[in-house]
Parts: C-alpha cells; structure tokens; sequence
C-alpha cells in the first residue's frame, strides 16, 4: 500500500462568485403574476364601494324629500353592496395566497443558496440569524412585495377614481378634498423616516434575541450542570423585553401615522358638511356647493371618504414596507456573505495522495493543521488542490460521510439507518445496528422502530454519528469519518473502531482522528504537522 507526497498540479481556476441573491427584485418578479390579480380585485372593489355610494344617496335622497323613489337604485345599492363585500373578500384570500406563495418560494431559493454554500462559509454563519432569516424574512419581503405594492397602486388610482366620480358632481367639491392630498404625502415622507430607523433597530434585536436563544439551546446541558438556568433566564428576558419595546416603538409611529390620515380625513369631510350645509340653508354662496338637490350633497359626502380609504389602508402597510426592506436587507448579507477564508495550509496544496482500493487511513495531527480540511477536500466540500486522483471514487462523489452532523431523515430508527442504503433486510439491520449499540440504547425505546423527529432532533451527536456509521457499512461506498470516536463512551467507542476496521477490509475507509487506538488501527498514517510538513507511515 503506498501513499506518496508529492508536488500537486496547479490549482484549480477559481469559480466565479455567484450572482448576489438580490431578495427584494427576486421576490418582485415571483410577486407578479397574483400582485396583477390583487390589483383587478382591489380595482373592482372600489368601483363596486363608489357604485354603492352613488345608489345609496341617490336612494336616501328622494326619501328624505319624499319624492317618488324607483325600486331600482334600492335593488341597485343593495346588490352592489353584496358585491363589495363578496370582492373585499376575495381581495384579502388572494393577497394572502400570493404573499404565502411569494415567501414559500423565496424561501425555497433561500435554502438552494445556503445548500450551494461552501462547508466552511455555511458553519461560520450565525445561528440565530440563520433562523430568523429562513422563518421570519421571507414573509416581511412577500408582505412588501404584495400588500405593500398593491396599496402602494392604489394610493394613485383609487382617489383618482373618486375625484373623477365627484366631479359629475362638483368639481369644487374634488379640488378641496385633492388639496388635502400634499399635505399627507408630506406626513408620509416624514414618519417613513423614523419608521424605517426603529425597523431596522427591530430587526436588530430580533436577531441578537434568536442568536442568544440558539447559543443557549444548544449549551443548555452546561448550564444545567453548573446550575445557571435563573442567570440565564434572565438574560433572555432582557433580550426578550428589548425586542417588545423596539417593536412597540415601530408600531406606535404606525399608529400615529393611521391617526393622521384618519384626521384629514374627518378635517376634509366636516368642510364639505359645512360648506354643502350652508349651501342647503342659503345662508352662504358657494361655487360648486350651493343650489345642489339633498342626493347630490349626500353623494359628495359619501364618496369622500372613499377618496381616503386608499390612503388609510395605505398607512396601514407602511410599517410592512420598513419591515420589507429591513428583512431583505439582513437575508441579502446572510447569503450574499463573503466567503470564509480558509487557513493557509502549504502542505495541503503541496499533497498528492495515491489511495489504494481498500484500507483503513488515518489522518492526524494536532488541532489546526488541517484535518478536517483535507477530509472535506477529499469529499468535495471544499476547494483546493485535489489530493485524490480524479478517477478515484472519492472525487466522483461515491461515498459515505460519517460525522455528528450527518444526515438523519425524520422516520424509525430502521429508515435512518437504511436511508440511501437501498433495500436492506431487517435481520441485517437489527445486527448492524446491535455491533454498533443502537439497539441498546436506553434513549432510544423502540429498537429499530424508535422514533426519530425531523432531522434527528431528538438524537445527541454520539447517537448521529453511530447511525452515520451503520449506514456506511450498508452502503457499500467509501467512506469518510470526521472524529467519528469522538463523543463516545469507551465501549461504543471501540464498537464504532471494530466496525470501521471491517469496513477497510473491502472499502477504503479515511478518518480523522485524535484517536490514538483508532489511528493505531489504521493501515496508513498520514501526519499533518505543524508548518509545511506531511509525514506518511505506512
């Protein structure tokens, strides 16, 4: 058996730089296609609310004045607000069928970014924002992208729509209602401002609580034993209370922004009630509102708050927009984050290994030199010079990774550890999974029908890690085991060293190891030194 050192090719050219993810123009373009439907619904709607306004004065003002009243503006009313209602309601299920079909997806893209990661670049990410921005970010983003936009839309069509529908009837009466109009905008411009500021600061401390939460989670058997759970706790809780008050701070400046509206709103109606009222009382002249029949003024009256709904549903989806952006913004850093540099290692880029067909060898050296970076390179996982020949099976991708963050498919124990392994017999697994102490493990009731929850939550690493070597042994392909001794007691320990001894028997089996019994197994050592040195023993 010979492994021989020796200077490699030349690297490799570098790959290119993937295109940024870009959340905000991706979610635009998967919003496009139900942000048209929403906008005919919410255009249809409000034609059908002016449709009813106009019936219903019309109605209600031969009433008053006990004039002749025709049966059709009733039926007309009443049918028209049946169908308002019926398109409200079909507006709101499509906007929220878009916006759940919008963050699914770009959720979706989001995972095939993070599983096109390099190994390094992907562990170095923080937890916590992993977490917020794969559950919460994409659907701030579809809320921007589909309820922000539509309302957005609908702010310069519909109080078009209802000036254009009083001016049938006053035109004076729409001039002052649009004359309102500068004066919002200037709010809008103003508290988007500080809307924008406190969602970022939101954003901010949402991540800091999801990264404490994670750490905690993950380090949680440590503070049970050094009994700091109350320390803790309370740590959370001031994460916890940070988070409420910043998002307290971002829903107050909505609120205040919708109390806004809504008084220009009442401002421009009471003017129109008084200036129509006087005209009504021939107390005063007034262009426009004077000498005008009850219908008509009850017309104006009723049509102008629909020259404002838009904006109040508008200001109801501004803080969406801070949210939006501030959520794209953090998902934009986390996958289009710059590429971890990984340590200088000479050795490792001098080293061109001749791996024979079968064998177990033994990678070791103390922590840093290079392990578990040359283990990742012989899987792919990681660039640079290639030690294996290309027409050797660990480059071509057939192989069976064995580490504490193997893959484990929600399902039995039996599932797991057959998982792409093909059909195996049960009377095989149940020995294999005996040799290796699956079968005796008290945390795992069941045998090999124990219950495992979706990506092996319920297990520890020791438990992953002995399923990840069970199933190499049933899968026939070379294998490659990171510290796979390392968080085992003694016993399963050497059960875990007997199996992969007899896995090398057929297969080329390569760890890396700190285990001294493991790497005194091993048919070949390959030393990775400190500084520019790799020592082969065979």
């Amino acid at each position: 058996m010979k492994i021989a050192a020796v200077p490699a090719s030349p690297s490799d050219p570098g790959v290119s730089a993937p295109a940024a993810f870009e959340a905000l123009s991706t979610a635009g373009r998967l919003a496009r296609h139900g942000l048209h439907g929403l906008l005919a619904l919410q255009a249809i709607r409000a034609a059908l609310r002016l449709g009813f306004a106009a019936t219903a004065a019309m109605a209600a003002g031969r009433l008053v004045m006990d004039a002749a009243v025709d049966p059709w503006p009733i039926a007309a009313a009443l049918a028209l607000l049946a169908a308002a209602c019926f398109a409200g309601f079909a507006t709101d299920s499509v906007q929220a069928s878009a916006e759940h079909a919008v963050s699914t997806r770009l959720r979706t893209l989001a995972g095939e970014r993070l599983s096109e990661m390099p190994a390094r670049q992907l562990q170095s990410l923080s937890i916590g924002s992993l977490v917020v921005s794969m559950q919460r970010h994409p659907e701030s983003i579809a809320a921007l992208q589909v309820g922000h936009r539509a309302a957005t839309a609908m702010m310069a069509a519909g109080p078009l729509l209802s000036a254009l529908v009083l001016c049938f009837v006053s035109w004076q009466a729409a001039l002052l209602v649009i004359c309102l109009t500068p004066v919002m905008i200037l709010f809008f411009a103003l508290i988007g401002n500080a809307i924008r500021r406190r969602a970022n600061a939101q954003e901010r401390a949402f991540g800091r609580l999801a990264g404490q939460f994670a750490d905690r989670i993950r380090t949680l058997p440590t503070i049970l034993a050094n009994h700091a759970m109350a320390g803790e706790e309370a740590k959370l809780a001031r994460r916890l209370e940070a988070y409420a008050d910043k998002t307290m701070s971002v829903l107050r400046i909505a609120f205040a922004n919708a109390g806004i509206i809504d008084f220009f709103a009442s401002l421009s109606i009471a003017l129109l009630a008084v200036f129509l009222g006087l005209g009504h009382l021939k107390l005063a002249t007034i262009p426009g509102f004077s000498g005008l029949e009850l219908w008509q003024s009850l017309f104006i009256l009723m049509i102008a708050p629909e020259y404002f709904a838009p904006f109040r549903r508008f200001s109801e989806q501004y803080h969406a927009r801070a949210e939006g952006q501030a959520a794209a913004a953090a998902l934009d850093r986390l996958l289009d984050a710059e590429p971890v540099a990984a340590k200088t290692l000479p050795a490792l880029d001098r080293l061109r290994l001749t791996l024979p067909a079968h064998g177990l060898i033994a990678i070791v050296g103390p922590s840093g030199s290079g392990k578990s970076t040359l283990l990742r390179r012989l899987a792919g996982l990681e660039s640079g010079a290639m030690p294996a020949p290309e027409t050797h099976p660990l480059a071509t991708g057939e192989i069976a990774w064995v580490s504490t963050d193997a893959y484990v498919p929600e399902g039995s124990l039996a599932e797991a550890i057959s998982w792409n392994a093909g059909a195996v017999d049960r009377n095989r697994l149940e020995d294999v999974a005996s040799a290796i102490g699956l079968l005796d493990d008290a945390l795992l009731p069941g045998g090999l029908d124990a219950r495992l929850d979706k990506g092996g939550a319920n297990l520890s690493g020791g438990q992953r890690l002995r399923i990840a070597v069970a199933r190499a042994l049933l899968c026939g392909r070379a294998v490659l085991a990171d510290e796979p001794t390392a968080k085992l007691d003694r016993d399963t320990a050497e059960a875990v060293r007997r199996m992969l001894v007899e896995i090398s028997t057929t297969r080329l089996v390569v760890v890396a190891t700190h285990d001294r019994d493991l790497s005194a197994a091993a048919d070949t050592i390959v030393d990775l030194a400190q500084g520019d040195t790799v020592e082969v023993a065979a």
